[in-house]
């Protein structure tokens, strides 16, 4: 290994690169860009709330990633209290899908009640009085959660492992896909993150309050003038976006790197900013694309750890935030975002 490798925390790439040929470097392609699109459903999961929250209301919730940790924990005491030894795997999948029902329902309530009794009353003073605000309900949100689990029994940090031991085998390890190993449950991944960008599409673009959000990011007060009630609008966004961020968490729930933990808050909310950033801050298009771009950049960097090819383990998050402040200099608003969104 030579000197300046080493300085650089570089494993030599001569013996990865000489092993195998062409057909074995496409397969290895093939399989980081599927499991890139495994995180990249993740990440679009989790920040898609925040973008409807933000398009419409131009609040930045910062008890978005709060709230992911509450439904990773929810929807792994749905699954923990009802999937037992003998329940099949067709049984199983079927209470993920319920649990995730289940906290969507509850978060988007919770969530609405939030916008109604305590947003609500600060949107005409600036930003930083509603930072601050779902700042400090993130504090609470986080503290009070660490309460229930120590007197539970139930181990806040680091992960809750009862409900990754629920997942159904046909999860677990790799499969041959088109002839490339490929985790399952990346593959899954994928399925969530296309059906709740499909329902959010739908949401968007074919129903009243999808009219609402989309003509209200680019002009409140107009929507305001034609007789629309736009506080009401606000609740409802608001009270999805929440349950959104809540489904991301129940995703979370079986996947090692992530798990239940009150830590997660933190570790969520700060890739969903990135994603929305990176995208351009309300635009439902940029986060697909951002996450697609966060997803992949974290599936390559994870290789080039793992493979040795680089030694330095925090590659994939400084990649990421690299990302980022490459955005903020190139193209502030973002991929698609514009110059001012949002706001009253």
């Amino acid at each position: 290994m030579s000197a300046t490798a080493l300085s650089l925390g570089v494993a030599d790439p001569a013996p990865l690169l000489a092993t195998g040929g062409a057909a074995d470097g496409l397969r290895t392609a093939v399989r980081v860009l599927v499991e890139g699109l495994g995180k990249a459903a993740v990440y679009f999961t989790i920040a898609v709330g925040l973008t409807l929250v933000f398009g419409l209301m131009g609040v930045l919730n910062f008890a978005h990633g709060a709230v992911t940790m509450v439904g990773a924990y929810l929807g792994g005491l749905v699954l923990v209290l009802v999937v037992g030894s003998r329940t099949g795997t067709l049984a199983t999948i079927g209470v993920f899908f319920a649990a995730m029902a289940i906290v969507f329902a509850v978060t988007t309530a919770a969530g609405s009640l939030i916008e109604l009794k305590l947003i609500r009353p600060i949107y005409d003073r600036t930003p930083t009085y509603q930072i601050l605000l779902t700042f400090g309900v993130s504090l609470i949100i986080e503290e009070v959660a660490r309460i229930v689990l120590t007197l539970r029994g139930i181990q806040p940090d680091p992960q809750w492992q009862a409900p990754m031991g629920t997942a159904p085998d046909v999860l677990l390890g790799r499969t041959d896909f088109l002839g490339i190993a490929v985790r399952r449950l990346y593959l899954f991944e994928v399925l969530i993150g296309g059906v709740v960008l499909v329902a959010v599409w739908l949401f968007l673009t074919r129903t009243l309050y999808g009219l609402y959000i989309r003509a209200g990011s680019e002009d409140t007060e107009m929507v305001q003038a034609l007789g629309i009630d736009v506080r009401r609008a606000f609740t409802v966004v608001f009270g999805v976006g929440t349950g959104l961020a809540a489904v991301g968490g129940v995703v979370l729930m079986w996947d090692p790197i992530w798990g239940p933990s009150v830590l997660l808050s933190i570790d969520v909310l700060l890739y969903a900013f990135v994603v929305v950033i990176i995208g351009g801050l309300g635009s439902f298009r940029g986060t697909v694309v951002a996450a697609g771009i966060v997803g992949i950049a974290d599936s390559v960097t994870t290789w080039l750890f793992t493979t040795g090819v680089v030694t330095f383990s925090g590659l994939s998050e400084v990649t990421i935030f690299l990302l980022l402040v490459g955005m903020l200099i190139v193209r502030p608003q973002g991929l698609y975002g514009v110059e001012e969104v949002g706001g009253h």
